[in-house]
């Protein structure tokens, strides 16, 4: 991998967080505002031929939980959803491009399938809602329970690409 190549995904899931939350706090900047963060399992789970994105989302993690700290006085909460593999992204289709790569994945999830985007919406609406008003900075897994797994994802027995 290049340094260009590293930057760029630092410049867009790193800093790009960052700038986002910073030109929302102005705005937002009162008891009860939430903002919610999109993370990855990487940040926690390395994974082979993902240093970029493992050392960024590793990044988006702190900047959440440092926010958390620095504007929860202000009333502000900033949570972090970490989605795992989710049906109909491109992530899943890079990562499973063949329906025999794709059972091999969801052999690998405890509860056996893919998200959807809808699961991502409903707990990014819970965040935002009163019943999450004493949550702040957490990393929240939307994932199945992949991360419970992530070592093995690395491995998991599937086809020999062709």
């Amino acid at each position: 991998m290049s340094a260009n190549a590293f930057k760029t995904v630092v410049d867009i899931d790193l800093l790009g967080t960052f700038n986002v939350l910073r030109a929302s706090f102005q705005y937002l900047r009162r008891p009860g505002a939430s903002l919610i963060s999109i993370t990855a399992g990487q940040a926690v789970h390395p994974m082979r031929n993902q240093v970029h994105a493992c050392a960024a989302k590793a990044g988006v993690n702190m900047v959440t939980q440092c926010l958390a700290m620095e504007w929860g006085p202000e009333g502000v909460r900033v949570n972090a959803i970490s989605p795992g593999p989710i049906a109909d992204t491109e992530g899943m289709r890079r990562l499973a491009p063949t329906p025999q790569f794709e059972a091999a994945y969801k052999r690998t999830i405890p509860l056996g399938t893919y998200g959807d985007k809808r699961d991502i919406a409903e707990l990014a609406i819970f965040l935002c809602s009163e019943g999450a008003r004493y949550i702040t900075g957490a990393i929240l897994n939307c994932d199945g329970g992949s991360s419970l797994t992530a070592g093995s994802t690395n491995s998991y027995d599937v086809p020999a690409k062709g």
